[in-house]
């Protein structure tokens, strides 16, 4: 089996820059792949957490003017993967948020920052250095989409490109009027190009320049050929399903392992449950939820947002309470949410306990602790909290949309009766219902113990994920070639 040499091109990267679950995805990948045969090298914008991390990296390629001052390409290793960063202080080097000022709005110059990104992926993907051409161009979400767009219309010798979605509400539009400094001829303003109901749009460009197009699941790669799930792409979606492949994510199974993960309060797995209970304790210390064994103590880790159904949650909080359930939540995102989890904390005292922020470390934490994980989402792409709860023995409590239907097997009567189901399964906005099936399951030890057996024993590594990109990457090869 040849190698398949794959550059990679993302707004962020685990451990290097994060955000969220995308970073994750870009993080584990590459080194899954390599199992299959795939040698990836991710391009990623030179921020200053990624410059410091790559601290000895040499200087590979110098970009006399990249949108607005030169810029250097650095290649250097971080984490085990092997990483070329966009070197441009004019574009990359601020504080903070990768997409966002500190007053919390898009930077006024994304559109030239990604476009950068894209543009310098391009100079790899042509050859610009000789002891790395790829035969596959992989670019993640709109931040690199304009790099189909720059191959596409430079009409010389180009890789196969390959574009995933990892979320469709995500687009990535801006004025028309950026198409000439971005560097792109008036003929990409079209139908066929960039141009989306009267914006430039850099996810348009992939999805519709790209050779192959994936996304994180392929129920989410059915909902978004739909006019409900398709954010206005639904026709380009539906013209291209033929190269369209939804292909499910899947976690580092090393980083995301109770038995020896160090930012846990005890080690476990399926054979020493009782040590779960440690971290239950830890929780609820750490949430300031009363230390109750006996409650069923649901987790939430997310972003707070619309999207997520997070509104939903805290509308539901009352009845929810009533049952003698305990909620603890991690997650940042839509002021009006974080303020409502403050308040809902607030007033229920030992019941309700919430972090606004991101913690990696209490994520371990929450996960390993909380009896059941609950992902009420109006649509989810994939979703990565609900494959960390199953590796960790917290029952997934999840709105049958996206990857959450195709990662957890619900546990129905059927599925109880033949020793089945993962998780719970309720219908869009009818997450109440699914609730109360949750208490009356944790109120069956037996059953529940069986559950949480079924949900740890799953794999959901980045084994299989990696084995179909690899095939992916390969038939794409094989088809340029005929």
């Amino acid at each position: 089996m040849s190698q398949v040499n794959v550059l990679a091109v993302a707004s962020e990267v685990f451990p290097l820059i994060k955000t969220g679950g995308l970073a994750d995805v870009t993080g584990a990948l590459p080194l899954a792949l390599a199992a299959e045969g795939v040698r990836s090298v991710t391009m990623v914008p030179g921020y200053p957490t990624v410059l410091a991390a790559l601290k000895g990296a040499e200087v590979v390629w110098r970009f006399p003017d990249l949108f607005g001052a030169p810029a250097r390409l650095l290649r250097g290793k971080a984490s085990g993967l092997e990483v070329l960063a966009v070197d441009a202080p004019h574009l990359f080097d601020r504080p903070g948020n990768p997409y966002a000022g500190p007053d919390g709005r898009d930077w006024p110059d994304n559109a030239l920052r990604f476009a950068g990104l894209a543009r310098a992926a391009a100079d790899v993907a042509r050859g610009c250095l000789p002891s790395f051409v790829p035969e596959i161009v992989h670019a993640h979400d709109w931040q690199a989409g304009l790099t189909s767009a720059f191959l596409h219309y430079g009409g010389e010798r180009r890789p196969g490109t390959v574009m995933t979605i990892h979320n469709l509400a995500f687009q990535g539009s801006f004025p028309r009027d950026v198409l000439g400094p971005i560097g792109l001829p008036p003929n990409a303003w079209s139908i066929d190009g960039v141009e989306f109901h009267g914006s430039v749009s850099y996810l348009k460009a992939g999805l519709a320049l790209s050779d192959r197009i994936t996304t994180v699941s392929p129920t989410y790669a059915a909902e978004i050929r739909s006019a409900e799930g398709g954010m206005g792409f639904d026709g380009l979606l539906r013209a291209r399903s033929r190269v369209l492949f939804g292909i499910l994510n899947g976690i580092d199974d090393g980083i995301w392992n109770p038995a020896t993960d160090p930012l846990i309060a005890a080690n476990f797995d399926a054979r020493r449950m009782v040590r779960r209970g440690i971290n239950k304790q830890a929780v609820q210390d750490r949430f300031g939820l009363a230390r109750s064994p006996d409650a069923l103590l649901l987790g939430v880790v997310s972003r707070l947002s619309w999207q997520k159904g997070l509104d939903l949650l805290l509308d539901a909080l009352g009845p929810i309470l009533d049952l003698g359930v305990q909620l603890a939540v991690i997650g940042t995102g839509e002021r009006a949410l974080e303020e409502g989890f403050r308040a809902a904390a607030e007033a229920n005292r030992g019941r309700v306990g919430c972090v606004i922020g991101y913690d990696e470390g209490l994520a371990h934490q929450l996960q390993a602790g909380v009896d059941a994980l609950v992902v009420p989402s109006r649509f989810e792409p994939c979703g990565l909290t609900q494959l960390c709860a199953l590796r960790y023995g917290a029952i997934p409590v999840v709105a049958r949309v996206g990857g959450l239907a195709d990662t957890i097997v619900d546990a129905n009567e059927a599925a109880i009766g033949t020793g089945g189901g993962t998780g719970v399964q309720f219908a869009p906005g009818m997450l109440m219902s699914g609730i109360e099936r949750t208490v009356a399951l944790w109120r069956q030890p037996e059953v529940w113990s069986r559950l949480r057996r079924n949900a740890m024993r799953g794999d959901v590594s980045w084994r299989r994920p990696a084995a179909h990109y690899a095939a992916l990457y390969r038939e794409l090869i094989d088809a340029r070639a005929r």
